[in-house]
């Protein structure tokens, strides 16, 4: 069983991404003592959620900075648990729009080092603009098959996913837009050498904890 092999690897993890799990475990046992059954299942199924990164990234053999799997395990928790058991979209207008902003920001960063990871870390296999608009193509893609996503669920079951319907969906895809236009720049600001220190500290981290996968990489721009 994966959890029973990587359970070292588990307890190794950073601290506030087990108080997370341990919230969740106590929320969850506390739902069962109380018979409140859908809201256990949403505290399981958000601790499952929080392994998927760790787990596809050990099949993958890739290796995630800290802060990267520190800010998912924290998105899964806000998205999942605070938002839906505990209702938080509909006590905060703010939370929705921060969610979706954070994702698409996260997706275009994602985005950026997968676009270069396939050129193996060669800044000039392509120009820097293309580099770019690729991954901001890729995060605008997931946050539009999101809202299909939450259209399908609300369709099929009834859910209230989308609140107030086209309106909601389009504030959520103008905000992927501005989030993922961040991530992309700061990917072209990468590769010319420029851009805030915490990103540009982020892809040098990946990159180094994956050396295998960025085999042309040049640190230093020529």
């Amino acid at each position: 069983m994966w959890l029973r092999k990587h359970y070292a690897s588990l307890r190794a993890q950073p601290r506030l991404i087990q108080a997370i799990w341990a919230m969740l475990a106590i929320e969850f046992l506390l739902a069962l003592w109380e018979w409140q059954l859908a809201l256990a299942a949403v505290a399981c199924l958000t601790f499952l959620l929080t392994l998927v990164p760790m787990y596809l990234t050990s099949r993958l053999g890739i290796a995630l900075p800290t802060p990267l799997l520190v800010g998912i395990t924290i998105f899964i928790f806000a998205t999942i648990f605070l938002g839906e058991a505990f209702d938080f979209y509909s006590r905060y207008w703010w939370w929705d729009v921060a969610l979706h902003g954070t994702s698409a920001l996260g997706f275009g960063l994602l985005g950026f080092l997968m676009v270069f990871m396939l050129f193996e870390g060669d800044r000039y296999a392509a120009p820097h603009w293309a580099l770019a608009l690729i991954a901001f193509s890729f995060a605008v893609t997931i946050g539009a098959l999101w809202e299909i996503f939450e259209f399908a669920m609300d369709q099929a079951f009834g859910t209230n996913m989308q609140k107030s319907g086209l309106v909601d969906t389009m504030w959520d895809l103008v905000v992927d837009v501005i989030g993922a236009s961040l991530g992309a720049l700061a990917g072209w600001l990468y590769l010319i050498g420029r851009g805030p220190g915490p990103m540009r500290n982020l892809f040098e981290d990946f990159v180094a904890k994956n050396r295998r996968f960025y085999r042309k990489f040049k640190s230093q721009i020529k």
